[in-house]
């Protein structure tokens, strides 16, 4: 999983509150378990039309957020089913930082796994980040994880509060898998007194 340590990046508003999974990501994505390629199905539904065109209306669309790399979204982000397709989609999209004040406790635990930081701020807080969202090419944020803050284009900076275990696993790049292989010398030392021990197993 790649480190998370310092972004800076243009942050897209999306100001819609319960954004669910299936908005997300539809359903009509899930049949891959590749974790690659499914950017282009995020907001699928959003970001286009019926025939198929983009909608120049929808926020990842217009030209200032094509890149954006960080989410201010509406309260109760990642409700819906738990579908870890959904995450998959935002980092293949480029988006490894979502901000709201809450989140599906699903979706917020899979995007810790998956190398992206959702960060929780007060309504007050979501409503400054939102203006500088809103910003068009200078909605540039700067999310520093290492001191738990979030810097706007005027110099502005906002505190966020995680978890110090879900904090050491993204800037170290730890995933489930990656936090096991650290213990990788004990397990294999384990395996090899077992099999001593109980060499009929």
């Amino acid at each position: 999983m790649e480190k998370f340590t310092t972004l800076t990046g243009v942050a897209a508003p999306l100001k819609i509150t319960n954004v669910d999974t299936d908005m997300i990501i539809p359903k009509q994505y899930l049949k891959t378990i590749k974790r690659t390629g499914l950017g282009e199905g995020l907001f699928s539904e959003l970001r286009f039309k019926d025939d198929g065109t983009e909608n120049p209306d929808f926020v990842l669309n217009q030209p200032a957020y094509r890149k954006a790399s960080i989410l201010v979204a509406g309260d109760n982000f990642g409700c819906g089913s738990s579908r870890e397709h959904a995450p998959w989609a935002l980092l293949d999209f480029g988006i490894r930082c979502v901000i709201s004040t809450s989140f599906a406790d699903i979706f917020y635990n899979n995007c810790f796994k998956n190398g992206i930081l959702p960060i929780k701020v007060t309504p007050e807080q979501l409503a400054l980040l939102m203006e500088d969202a809103e910003r068009g090419a200078n909605a540039t944020l700067t999310v520093d994880l290492e001191n738990q803050t979030i810097r706007g284009p005027d110099g502005g900076s906002i505190p966020f509060n995680i978890d110090p275990f879900r904090k050491h696993c993204l800037l170290n790049g730890l995933d489930d898998i990656g936090l096991t292989m650290q213990k990788a010398d004990e397990i294999s030392a384990y395996e090899e007194r077992q099999a001593k021990q109980h060499a009929w197993l």
